[in-house]
């Protein structure tokens, strides 16, 4: 975080300090006692949730400005897509590994659309279109390593869940976030997007799509290149011109997105979206 200007006053640190070295008594000892903002029962009470809430956003939020990082590109997608080559960890039976199995070309998509990206952003003094995940394993440990081939930061906004999901190891680590609650996260997903490119996914990815085409499609965010990889996959998934035809949504909406099958063609669509130069191509690996 920033580095608040010098004051003659005591810092809240010095004083949380100060407050460990005082005699053990039955007083001293108490919960009541504990500094509020050191009491980690108080913090994590009933009644300071909106403080929570206000906190996990600051914090995230101090340190992308810290950094004077401006813009992003979204990736989002599915967890369970392993690299190709590597065993699909997730599969429950046969049919699942077989699939998961095919669907890891998309890990390579995400890898490649990330370089893409990384490269813009280096152009850009690495301020603009920064890559950005949720920080896990899958198609979003693949964006994450693509922009560390580039040698590009890249942001991970990870999340507790009851099972363990631990930051990927190409995170850039002083853009390596963790989050107690969905809505802060999602705010930080967003409130930088220049583009999201949402891969193959389950219920998470879903989510995540349907809430950021929602606020494009209501106005409330302004309309970026909002990308679906993999017309197959999603041609199978979900019905948007049952829905069209249905009348509960516009014969228009489906044009909110636009369905590519590889990571060049999803970012000539940004390229053009925004008149930027050709970076040059992915470099592979």
């Amino acid at each position: 975080m920033a580095k608040a200007p010098p004051t003659p006053l005591r810092t809240a640190g010095q004083d949380a300090a100060v407050a460990k070295r005082v005699p053990q008594t039955p007083q001293t000892e108490s919960p009541a006692f504990r500094l509020a903002y050191a009491d980690d029962d108080f913090l994590a009470a009933e009644e300071t949730r909106g403080i929570r809430f206000q906190l996990e956003y600051m914090k995230a939020e101090s340190r992308l400005r810290e950094q004077a990082i401006t813009s992003t590109v979204v990736l989002f997608g599915g967890a369970r897509i392993p690299e190709p080559g590597k065993p699909a960890w997730a599969a429950r039976n046969e049919t699942q590994k077989a699939n998961l199995e095919i669907a890891s070309r998309y890990y390579d998509e995400a890898r490649r659309f990330a370089q893409l990206a990384a490269l813009t952003s280096r152009s850009l003094d690495f301020k603009e279109f920064v890559v950005v995940t949720g920080g896990g394993p899958g198609v979003m440990e693949a964006g994450n390593r693509g922009a560390a081939d580039i040698g590009a930061p890249s942001i991970g906004l990870n999340i507790v869940l009851p099972h363990e999901q631990a930051p990927n190891h190409y995170v850039t680590p002083a853009l390596s976030f963790n989050f107690h609650y969905f809505a802060t996260r999602k705010i930080h997903f967003l409130l930088r997007a220049r583009a999201v490119a949402v891969f193959p996914g389950g219920f998470g990815t879903l989510d995540e799509f349907f809430e950021t085409l929602t606020l494009i499609q209501t106005g409330r965010m302004e309309r970026v290149p909002l990308l679906l990889f993999g017309a197959e996959f999603w041609g199978k998934v979900i019905n948007f011109q049952a829905l069209a035809e249905a009348g509960t949504i516009a014969p228009t909406d489906p044009d909110l997105f636009t369905i590519v099958d590889s990571a060049e063609e999803g970012w000539d669509v940004i390229r053009k979206f925004y008149e930027l130069p050709d970076a040059g191509a992915a470099p592979g690996w």
